[in-house]
């Protein structure tokens, strides 16, 4: 059995980690929840955060099979798009993608040209389906509660969690977004905590200054069900939901959900251009 080369990259701005993971037997190789620059001032793209996957890809001779997102994300914009445009590759995400691209479309009224099929990407997981990296294995745990949406990749005895569980010492993600369930997101971590103990952990997102100064990325079953902040073995469903419920009140609102999230439903496209040759995005006044 092969065992995957991971190698992580991260985004200061948005602290977000994304991961190439490849089959040394094949050369083939999965991106997972890479990251389109944004400047929400000037509202322009850039791929700085992306190209230095591209060198990396091109730079090891690895071929691009798919390019997986863990759910719509509201932090930061997804490189899905530009990278499948410069290294090809099918473009993955969880199949009730679609119910998050129906919530979203009625909130910036869409029009009918924007279909809440999913028809942005080339492949729609269910929970517990099979995919193959060259020569590794990998399977699909649906896995919601910060979104309706959320997946895990299980690729051979690494997992990929997006953003379900942060490293432990910062808990979980919040779950008061549209479609979001303290509830549901505690009996999703049950289902991954009955993975072997030794089980690595890869994380979507950390935030070094929060009593330390460096960022971390990986983690087991393990450490999580022993040390983490919110929900550890033996943590009760009402007690996780409280806590849980009680941070996010705290909450801002991410800083570039607005635009990210419409352009995430798309797989990281931009909107349609008008008759003008620009595109735009939409901000609901008033509703968030």
């Amino acid at each position: 059995m092969s065992q995957p080369g991971v190698t992580h990259f991260f985004d200061e701005n948005t602290g977000s980690l994304s991961y190439v993971v490849a089959d040394p037997a094949s050369n083939a190789c999965a991106v997972i929840d890479p990251v389109l620059g944004f400047d929400g001032v000037s509202a322009r793209t850039h791929s700085s955060v992306a190209d230095p996957i591209i060198d990396f890809v091109l730079a090891q001779g690895l071929t691009v099979q798919w390019i997986l997102d863990t759910h719509v994300h509201a932090d930061h914009v997804s490189a899905a798009a530009y990278l499948q445009e410069k290294l090809g590759g099918q473009i993955g995400i969880g199949s009730q993608v679609t119910e998050v691209q129906h919530t979203f479309a009625v909130l910036f009224n869409l029009d009918g040209s924007f279909r809440c099929d999913g028809h942005q990407f080339q492949r729609l997981f269910s929970d517990g389906e099979a995919f193959q990296i060259g020569d590794l294995s990998g399977r699909v745990i649906h896995t919601p509660g910060h979104t309706p949406a959320c997946v895990s990749y299980l690729i051979e005895d690494q997992l990929f969690v997006g953003d379900t569980l942060f490293m432990p010492d910062l808990g979980t993600a919040r779950c008061d977004f549209p479609g979001g369930s303290a509830a549901i997101l505690y009996d999703s971590i049950q289902i991954l905590y009955t993975l072997p103990d030794e089980t690595p952990i890869y994380v979507c997102h950390d935030y070094p200054g929060e009593g330390r100064d460096h960022y971390h990325f990986q983690t087991t079953v393990l450490e999580q069900k022993m040390l983490n902040l919110h929900i550890r073995e033996g943590t009760t469903q009402a007690a996780f939901v409280e806590v849980r419920e009680g941070r996010d009140k705290t909450l801002d609102l991410p800083t570039l959900m607005l635009p990210a999230v419409q352009l995430n439903i798309r797989g990281g496209r931009l909107p349609r251009e008008e008759k003008n040759g620009i595109s735009y995005l939409k901000i609901p006044l008033n509703q968030m």
